[in-house]
């Protein structure tokens, strides 16, 4: 069973402000909705790779990036459902085993997208269970705006894969759009890189 405490949830606008406000260094991929939101709403940068339509991409996209530059810190920060669509892709993280990666998964227990159904994680699905099952050893709860100082020594560390489930309020802020054109993210994140356009 889903281990969320009784408490009504984090406040991911100013979880995920903070965290990434201790770690300035890390490339940052998000998954598509209101992780890009959040993201974005906490200061926008070059190192930002905001994912608009890709949903269960974010992990993916984040292992890859960990694996062609293994000595920068990369951070996946993505909701419940969009993990939950692309919960394979963990299987592959865990292969791998990137020591660079962290995953941040902010969990309303709803798909926040369309309509606030309940999602799996919200019915009783343990996304740390999963995770653990698919030999993500580190992986843990976060459930109070303190524990961003957990999450963000883990991607300072780059010790080894970490998967943080994020117990975050179900409400909906108002939306803070980052661009939407992807070939322009694209080119600004390569070139933040020192990688030509292409």
């Amino acid at each position: 069973m889903n281990q969320k405490s009784s408490g009504a949830g984090v406040g991911r606008r100013a979880f995920v402000s903070a965290l990434l406000a201790k770690t300035p260094e890390a490339l940052v991929v998000t998954g598509l909705g209101s992780a890009s939101y959040d993201v974005f709403a906490a200061g926008d940068r070059d190192e930002n790779y905001y994912l608009w339509g890709a949903m269960g991409g974010s992990v993916p996209l984040g292992l890859g990036l960990a694996l062609a530059q293994p000595e920068k810190q990369v951070v996946v920060v993505t909701g419940d459902g969009e993990m939950l669509m692309g919960i394979g892709s963990l299987g592959t993280v865990a292969v791998k085993q990137p020591k660079n990666l962290t995953v941040v998964v902010l969990d309303n227990g709803h798909f926040g997208e369309t309509g606030m159904q309940r999602s799996h994680s919200g019915l009783g699905s343990s996304l740390v269970a999963i995770a653990r099952g698919f030999g993500i050893e580190d992986a843990f709860t976060v459930d109070t705006l303190e524990g961003h100082e957990t999450v963000a020594e883990r991607i300072r560390q780059r010790k080894g894969v970490a998967f943080a489930q994020v117990f975050i309020e179900a409400d909906e802020p108002p939306r803070a759009l980052p661009p939407r054109d992807g070939p322009f993210v694209k080119n600004r994140f390569r070139a933040a890189l020192g990688l030509a356009p292409f």
